[in-house]
C-alpha cells in the first residue's frame, strides 16, 4: 500500500470494504459489522451497569465487570491461540463461531440484565469477542498477502512466474490503519443508534439489535475468502522447532519486546485516562451531553491519530510512532493538569484517542512483520493478554481510588513521559 494522506487512506478503505471480490475487503466488511455489534453491546452495558445506578453502586458493579474482562483471556490465549496457528480455513471458521455465540448471548443477556446470569453471559460474549480480536491479527496478514498473491498470479498469467517471487510488504500498517478507521466510524453510526434506542426503549432493545447485528457478522464471516495456496503454504511450512522455539521464547525479536512494553503501557493509560473522566464526570454531576462530548471527541482524535499514521507511516518507522505517541501522551495530560476543568479533560479524551490510534496500528505492525505467519495465532492471544490486563490495571486505579483530575492527570504524565524516554533510549541501546 504506497498511498499516503487521510483522504486517500479514507478513499482505500471504501474501496476495499465496497469491493467483495478481494479478500482483505471481505475481512473489512466483518470488521464492521463486528465493531458496530460491540459497540452496541457496549452501549446497553453502561446504560445497566452505570448510569442507571448512583455512583457508589456503579463502582462495584464495574470493578466486577473490570475483572470479568481480564478471564476471556484465560481460555483464548492457551486454548485458542495455538488453533488459530493450526490451519489457514480454521481462522475463518473461528470468526463465525465468535460471531454466532454472540447471537445467542445478547438475546439471552436482553433477558437478564436485572439478575446475576448477565455476568456469565457476558463473560462469554468478551471470549467471543477477544477470540475475533486475536484471530483478526492473524487475519489481517493472511488477507493481505492472498490478495497480493491473486494480483500477481492474474498479472502474470502463463508467464510462469512462480508465485513465491511476489515482495514481501514492509509492513501491515496500512491495512490495520484502515480497519481502524472502519471501526472507528462504525462505532460512532452503531453508538449513536445503540444511545436512542437506549433513551427510547431501554437497555434490552440494544441488546437485541446487536444480536441481529451479529447475525450479519456471522453470514459475512462464512464469506470470508479461503487463503491463497501460497498462503497456505506458508502458513503450513514452519517447522515443529519453529514452533517450540516460539512457544518457548514468544518475544525473541527485539522489536516485538520492546513494542509490546511501550503498546502495553499506552493500554493502560487508555483504560486509566477512561474511568478518571467517567467517575470524575459522575461526581462533577454532568449530564449524559458531556459523556457524548468525550465519546465525540475520542472518535475525532482516533480520526487524527489515522491520518497521521497514514502520513507519515512511509517515511517514519512504527517504533518511532511508538515513542512519539508515549511522549504527546505524556506531554498533553500534563499540560491538561495545569487547568484540570471538565473542558479541558474532555478534550484530553480527544488527545488520547489520537495517541492511540498512533500506537495499535504501528504495533500491531511490528508485530506482524517480526512474527511468522504459523505463530500469529499464538502470540497475539499472548500479547492481547498482557494488554487487556494493563488496561484493566490502569481502569482499576480510578474506581477503586478516587482521584481528581489534577491528580490522575500528572500520575498519566509521569508515567507515559518515562515510558516514552525509556523505550526509545532502551530500544536503541538493545539493538546496540
Amino acid at each position: 500500500m504506497r498511498r499516503r494522506g487521510f483522504a486517500s487512506l479514507a478513499r482505500a478503505a471504501a474501496q476495499d470494504l465496497f469491493d467483495q471480490k478481494t479478500a482483505f475487503g471481505r475481512l473489512a466488511l466483518v470488521h464492521v459489522i463486528m465493531m458496530a455489534g460491540d459497540t452496541m453491546v457496549t452501549v446497553s452495558l453502561a446504560g445497566s451497569l452505570f448510569f442507571s445506578v448512583s455512583p457508589d453502586e456503579a463502582k462495584s458493579k464495574v470493578l466486577l465487570y473490570l475483572l470479568l474482562t481480564i478471564a476471556p483471556f484465560a481460555v483464548v490465549s492457551p486454548l485458542l491461540g495455538p488453533l488459530i496457528d493450526k490451519s489457514a480455513n480454521g481462522r475463518r471458521i473461528l470468526v463465525a463461531l465468535s460471531a454466532g455465540l454472540r447471537v445467542v448471548m445478547c438475546w439471552s443477556m436482553s433477558q437478564h440484565l436485572n439478575s446475576l446470569w448477565l455476568f456469565p453471559e457476558a463473560f462469554l460474549v468478551l471470549v467471543s469477542s477477544k477470540l475475533y480480536v486475536v484471530t483478526r491479527g492473524a487475519l489481517v496478514p493472511e488477507m493481505a498477502r492472498t490478495d497480493q498473491f491473486r494480483e500477481h498470479a492474474a498479472r502474470v498469467g502463463e508467464s510462469g512466474w512462480p508465485e513465491h517471487d511476489v515482495p514481501e510488504e514492509k509492513g501491515f500498517a496500512g491495512f490495520n490503519a484502515q480497519l481502524t478507521l472502519l471501526g472507528t466510524l462504525s462505532g460512532l453510526v452503531a453508538g449513536s443508534i445503540g444511545a436512542g434506542l437506549l433513551k427510547g426503549i431501554g437497555a434490552p432493545s440494544v441488546l437485541i439489535a446487536a444480536s441481529f447485528v451479529f447475525v450479519a457478522a456471522t453470514v459475512a464471516s462464512l464469506r470470508l475468502q479461503r487463503p491463497a495456496r501460497s498462503v497456505r503454504e506458508q502458513v503450513t511450512s514452519i517447522t515443529q522447532m519453529e514452533r517450540d522455539r516460539q512457544t518457548l521464547n514468544p518475544m525473541g525479536d527485539v522489536e516485538v519486546s520492546w513494542g509490546l512494553s511501550a503498546s502495553a503501557i499506552m493500554r493502560f493509560s487508555v483504560g486509566f485516562s477512561t474511568f478518571l473522566l467517567a467517575f470524575g464526570l459522575r461526581r462533577e454531576q454532568a449530564g449524559l451531553k458531556w459523556f457524548a462530548f468525550a465519546l465525540m471527541m475520542s472518535a475525532l482524535g482516533s480520526l487524527i491519530g489515522l491520518a497521521v499514521v497514514t502520513r507519515v507511516r512511509s517515511k517514519v518507522p512504527e517504533s518511532a510512532l511508538l515513542t512519539a505517541s508515549l511522549l504527546l501522551t505524556g506531554l498533553g495530560s500534563a499540560l491538561a493538569s495545569l487547568h484540570p476543568s471538565l473542558v479541558v479533560q474532555v478534550s484530553l479524551a480527544g488527545w488520547m484517542g489520537a495517541t492511540a490510534a498512533i500506537a495499535q496500528p504501528s504495533f500491531d505492525a511490528i508485530t506482524q512483520r517480526h512474527v511468522p505467519s504459523g505463530a500469529q495465532g499464538r502470540t497475539f492471544a499472548r500479547f492481547a493478554v498482557r494488554q487487556q490486563l494493563l488496561w484493566v490495571v490502569g481502569a482499576l486505579i480510578p474506581v477503586a481510588i478516587t482521584l481528581h483530575f489534577k491528580v490522575g492527570d500528572v500520575v498519566l504524565a509521569v508515567l507515559t513521559l518515562s515510558a516514552g524516554l525509556i523505550y526509545g533510549i532502551g530500544r536503541r541501546f538493545s539493538h546496540r
